[in-house]
């Protein structure tokens, strides 16, 4: 277990393999949230298997499968805190340990865990865990909202759970779900049999999520009218259109709340205003046109910033040096530009 000494006494929740010390994600506090994976759930011959898996196919940060949707992550050393974009997906922590940084909460997890993130979402990540001979290992599900959508009513009534409103969030992996990633991962080395029994696998996979404890924040994803759909649609704004200036009562409209609403519901999803995500996005893509042909100037104009000065103090801030050291840093270091490639 992992505890922020500093915090004020809060909420304080025990399950099998976490322990929780938290305001909540949107408490602007900067407190340590948990540490998952001891003891770990799931049967270890199943994860053994499922980190042989992974072991003989991943090829760094992110590996494609024959699999839809599926990818594997490997890292052999431990990684620096690198901002990027995670999309709605759930991913198991099969070896290693791994944190991210959400808005001013900081989750850290390991193996026998799986993260979900239901709504686009700017986080830091890093590889907290890793070495070449046990090196960090993963695999990811990209969430199919149709998928979640036309399993949901068929659910028994017990497991129609009540609405969450955080958009990412952990817990440990349960010996049913585990086994369903591991017949899942095995389509890896029998791809004609992928097309097939991979959407069988994957509706298995969604059903176990949807009895677990994040049942209720799994269920908004396929629900149009709940507050995260509500959100997600002013996500999706704001990542189409970053470079344009952002104005709070149009995404409140887009989303059909009210201003104070929608801010509210906007920073429990996502642990940052609308504001600091616009932020968080513009500086990522410019950090990647940094490492193109953009020079620092021109990949701030380009990302919407009209003041030169203040792009590279909001660029240092967020990644720890202005931009062009920083893209000289990453082009120089193997290690630290694969570890800007994924969160």
């Amino acid at each position: 277990m992992i505890w922020d000494t500093a915090a004020p006494p809060a909420r304080r929740i025990v399950s099998k393999s976490c322990l929780i010390l938290s305001d909540g994600l949107a408490g602007g506090r900067a407190h340590l949230l948990t540490r998952l994976g001891d003891p770990i759930i799931c049967a270890m011959d199943t994860l053994a298997e499922l980190c042989a898996l992974a072991g003989r196919h991943a090829r760094g940060v992110r590996t494609p499968t024959p699999v839809p949707r599926l990818l594997l992550h490997q890292g052999c050393e431990p990684t620096e805190l690198q901002p990027g974009l995670l999309e709605p997906m759930v991913c198991v922590v099969l070896q290693g340990a791994k944190e991210v940084m959400m808005g001013e909460a900081r989750l850290a997890y390991g193996a026998g865990c799986y993260a979900i993130a239901t709504v686009e979402l700017a986080v830091s990540g890093r590889i907290s865990e890793a070495s070449h001979h046990k090196p960090y290992l993963a695999a990811t599900l990209s969430l199919d909202r149709e998928a979640l959508a036309g399993l949901i009513p068929e659910l028994p009534p017990r497991l129609r759970a009540p609405p969450a409103p955080p958009g990412f969030a952990v817990s440990p992996i349960e010996p049913d779900h585990a086994d369903a990633w591991l017949r899942l991962l095995r389509l890896v080395e029998r791809p004609d049999d992928a097309p097939v029994m991979a959407p069988m696998l994957e509706r298995e996979i969604l059903y176990r999520l949807l009895q677990g404890p994040q049942a209720g924040m799994i269920r908004q994803i396929a629900l149009a009218d709940s507050r995260l759909s509500q959100v997600r649609r002013a996500i999706a704004w704001i990542r189409d259109h970053f470079a344009e200036p952002l104005r709070v009562e149009h995404l409140a409209s887009l989303a059909g709340m009210s201003p104070a609403a929608f801010h509210r519901h906007f920073k429990a999803a996502t642990a940052m205003s609308p504001v600091q995500f616009q932020k968080s996005l513009r500086l990522q893509q410019a950090r990647r046109l940094l490492l193109g042909d953009h020079d620092a100037a021109r990949a701030g104009f380009a990302v919407g910033y009209e003041s030169a000065s203040q792009f590279s103090r909001e660029y240092a801030r967020l990644f720890g040096a202005p931009p062009a050291r920083d893209a000289q840093r990453l082009r120089a270091d193997p290690v630290a530009l694969q570890a800007a490639a994924a969160v």
